[in-house]
Order: C-alpha cells, then sequence, then structure tokens
C-alpha cells in the first residue's frame, strides 16, 4: 500500500513538471508567433500554435516513453539515434510543410518562405526543445533516485540504530541485576530499594524510551535512579556527582546517550578504586549540549574481561545520528579518565 502511493506521487509530480514545461514551451510559441493574429487571422494563428505543440509534445512522447527506455537506456546506441533522427524528419517535413504552405500562400509569396528556410529554423528549434525534454526527464530520474537512496539511507539508519538500542538495554539489566545479586548475598536490607529503583529503570527502558528522541530532563532522571543504585551499590564510599545547567527543558536527545558513558565510568573506574573513589558528571545545554565524565583510575588490576558493549554502541550510534554534528574525547591518563562528549543540537 505504502509503495503504490509513493507511485502515485512520482508519477503525479512527473505529470506536473511536464505539464509546467509545454505550458511553457506554448507561451513561448505564443509570444513568438502574436503577428500572426493581424496578418493571417486568429484562426490560423491558433491552428499555427495547435500544430507545433502538438507534434513537438508528440515526438517528446515517443522519445521519453519508447526510445529511452526500450533502446537508450539498453545500450542499443544506434538503433536509439537512427530512429530519433528518422522521428526528426518526419516532424520536420510535417511541420517544415506546413509552414511553406502558411507563410507561403495564406500570408503571401515572401522571399523568406523557401522550404529550405523552414527545414533549418524548424530542426534547430525541435532540436533543443526535444533536448530540453530529455533533460528534464533524466533530471527527475536523478532526484528520484537520489531521494530514494536517501530513503534507504534513513531506513538503513534507524535499523541499525534500533539494534543498537537494543544491546544497550540488555547490557544494562546484565550490570543491574550483578549489583542486585551482590546484595542479596550480603542480605543487604537495600535489596528491595534496589528492586523498586530497578522496577522504575524498567519501566523508562520499555515504556517510555521507545521513541527516536527523548526529553532529556527524563534521561538525567533516569540517570538519577541509575547512579542511586550504583550509590547503594558502592556502599556511599564514593564521591558520586551529578550537575546539570543550562536550559534542559528545551532540549532532546536519543535515548539511552549518556548511560554508557557513565556505565563504563562505574566499571572501570570507580568499582576498581579502593580509597577516594570518585565520578564527577557535568552536563550543560546551551548552543550545544556537553557531556563531560571525570573518574579516577582503579587501583585494583583486574583480569581482561569481555564487555566495552555499550560504549562501542555509543560510538556508533553518534556516527549515525549525528555525523560531523559531534565530538567526542576521551583522556586517558595515568590517574584520571575523562570523557568528553559535545553535540550540536
Amino acid at each position: 500500500m505504502m509503495s503504490s502511493t509513493i507511485d502515485n506521487s512520482l508519477i503525479a509530480r512527473r505529470r506536473y513538471f511536464y505539464a509546467a514545461y509545454w505550458v511553457m514551451v506554448t507561451l513561448i510559441f505564443l509570444y513568438d508567433r502574436t503577428y500572426l493574429i493581424q496578418k493571417a487571422g486568429l484562426p490560423n494563428f491558433f491552428i499555427c500554435v495547435v500544430v507545433r505543440v502538438s507534434l513537438l509534445i508528440a515526438l517528446a512522447w515517443a522519445n521519453i516513453h519508447w526510445l529511452i527506455p526500450h533502446y537508450l537506456l539498453r545500450g542499443r546506441y544506434s538503433g536509439y539515434f537512427a530512429l530519433v533522427f528518422l522521428l526528426l524528419i518526419a516532424y520536420l517535413l510535417v511541420q517544415s510543410f506546413y509552414d511553406y504552405y502558411l507563410f507561403g500562400y495564406v500570408l503571401g509569396p515572401s522571399r523568406y518562405a523557401t522550404l529550405s528556410t523552414s527545414l533549418i529554423y524548424n530542426f534547430t528549434h525541435t532540436s533543443l526543445y526535444l533536448l530540453l525534454t530529455v533533460a528534464l526527464k533524466f533530471s527527475m530520474d536523478w532526484y528520484e533516485q537520489k531521494k530514494l537512496l536517501q530513503e534507504i539511507q534513513v531506513e538503513k539508519l534507524q535499523a541499525e540504530v534500533n539494534y543498537l538500542r537494543s544491546q544497550v538495554n540488555p547490557h544494562f539489566l546484565f550490570n543491574a541485576l550483578n549489583n542486585l545479586y551482590a546484595l542479596t548475598l550480603k542480605k543487604s536490607d537495600e535489596a528491595p530499594e534496589v528492586v523498586l529503583k530497578l522496577a522504575g529503570l524498567m519501566e523508562y527502558m520499555l515504556y517510555e524510551s521507545d521513541e527516536t528522541k527523548v526529553p532529556l530532563e527524563k534521561e538525567i532522571n533516569y540517570l538519577n535512579n541509575y547512579l542511586e543504585l550504583e550509590k547503594i551499590r558502592q556502599g556511599n564510599n564514593a564521591d558520586i556527582r551529578l550537575t546539570v545547567t543550562g536550559n534542559i527543558e528545551q532540549c532532546w536527545i536519543p535515548p539511552f546517550l549518556i548511560l554508557p558513558l557513565v556505565e563504563n565510568a562505574f566499571k572501570h573506574g570507580v568499582s576498581r578504586t579502593v580509597r577516594n573513589a570518585y565520578l564527577h558528571i557535568r552536563i550543560n545545554v546551551s548552543a550545544i549540549l556537553e557531556i563531560c565524565i571525570e573518574n579516577n583510575k582503579g587501583n585494583i588490576q583486574q583480569p581482561a574481561q569481555s564487555g566495552g558493549i555499550g560504549l562501542l554502541n555509543l560510538k556508533k550510534r553518534l556516527e549515525l545520528l549525528f555525523p560531523g554534528k559531534h565530538v567526542l574525547d576521551i583522556t586517558d591518563g595515568p590517574d584520571k579518565y575523562q570523557v568528553a562528549l559535545k553535540i550540536n543540537l
């Protein structure tokens, strides 16, 4: 059904452009032959216009709908140019004999009313109009092809983004369940609160973040809940801060854009630091969205493990959603890890 609607739209657009083109050609010809109204009379004037424009439309239609698709686009160049030449000859004979009759007899004998003069005039003008119709056709083909490619790219982009988002959610859930598991092993009284907060996060993930963009305010609320869960897991020993400035009410971003950076900071920074662990998150909204996440490096050496899905997915999403409109800087120092993300809104 959608394909049929698109095809009908393309056909209607082509008809509109062709109609506009032939109206323009008719107006030019009317202006060029206005002198015939007085010299040959109004009937001959209209007959002259109708004959010329009708023949041109017939010639252009045969070229666009028959010769180009069946010969030119199939690589049968010799046949195409031969048939175009024959059509031009047929057109020129009809039009030139009519012009010879009109200028030679209706308007009276004229020293310019020779058949050769009429042939030359009609050949140059007809070739020009024919080339213009071909240029118009190929211009519309190029535009429609470009638009189709853009639609395919957008669909591919959306499919890839949806796939990446589907990876982010299980990745977060895996980490959150690990946190809950650690608390249940300790038989901590905070486990029920963690379950409640986790339920709130899952509600956002399942029902409130199904759009391509969400209000930044909702994303920050989601992030606050996540930080509260992490504070419980860390035993409130780490210095975890979230600072938000600027007009966040008017800012919309793709969902789960900040979370992978924060998860990465916890996984490779706060969780591996015994003393004075800190994580500082600063979000500022102005003409651009600035996100800065800083944490100290872990002093606990752990074996390499699989992971990093969230950060890799974030980089890919940024490339897809904000091509040429974002800067992601990662500073991996000896004691400090910092990520600065700037997005041109």
